[in-house]
């Protein structure tokens, strides 16, 4: 019997970033432990790549002559599917911030140990891959007017399709399984993100803005995602 080249194949990342000694750097560690990655240097060749071809994961640097990594993830748009691990100025919170509000998945903060680096990316693919075995979990879930499907990845608010990104989509999800419940920052961050909560990570906070802005949920109104102080954060619906 032959076997399936894709089952074996390594996963496909694409490395932007204009340091060039920092790219060859990692495409090696990359490679020693089993990805397949293509580097470029550009947002417009980065846009080229993602058009031509597929990939598992993006690992998108913010500073980058003529398109920025913000800008392409604006071309991009929120709802592109592919996770984007973007890769921040230490102590550049408003790129971060921004990053995230434009569809990143998650950040890391240069310099960084590239072992952390494959850390995250292999928390990001787990995620992906977790989706195909979910089992009797419900795909379809419904708290008030939301309703969020887990197999199309589609979700709507009184029957308005509403796009949101992955990290959006899966804080959402989190929320709506447990809802009427707390669950921690700390959670959210390991569920969602697939990594512990660091100091002074206002990640899930962003995504949690986010998704009242997305799905145009207020404050004392009906459903309302809470901030539970010091707990975390709660998904309400009181029936009329």
């Amino acid at each position: 019997m032959t076997p399936d080249p894709t089952a074996t194949r390594a996963p496909r990342v694409l490395l932007v970033d204009d340091d060039r000694e920092l790219c060859q750097m990692l495409s090696e560690y990359l490679d020693a432990e089993h990805f397949d990655v293509k580097s470029v240097h550009d947002g417009g060749e980065a846009l080229a790549e993602l058009e031509a071809g597929e990939f598992e994961i993006v690992i998108l640097d913010v500073m980058l002559p003529n398109v920025g990594g913000l800008d392409v993830m604006r071309k991009l748009g929120a709802s592109y599917s592919t996770p984007i691990l973007m890769l921040t100025a230490r102590g550049d919170d408003v790129d971060r911030i921004v990053g995230l509000e434009l569809g990143a998945d998650d950040y890391l903060s240069k310099p960084f140990n590239p072992r952390e680096l494959v850390a995250r990316i292999r928390a990001i693919l787990r995620r992906a891959s977790s989706r195909s075995a979910r089992g009797s979990v419900p795909d379809e879930l419904n708290v008030g007017p939301i309703t969020l499907n887990a197999g199309t990845r589609q979700v709507h608010v009184a029957e308005k399709p509403v796009a949101l990104t992955g990290a959006e989509f899966r804080v959402l999800e989190l929320l709506m399984r447990s809802a009427g419940q707390v669950i921690s920052r700390d959670s959210m961050t390991e569920q969602a993100l697939g990594r512990k909560l660091a100091a002074y990570d206002r990640s899930i906070d962003t995504h949690i803005s986010n998704l009242r802005r997305k799905l145009e949920l207020e404050a004392g109104k009906n459903p309302e995602i809470k901030n539970v102080r010091g707990s975390g954060y709660t998904l309400t619906w009181a029936h009329a």
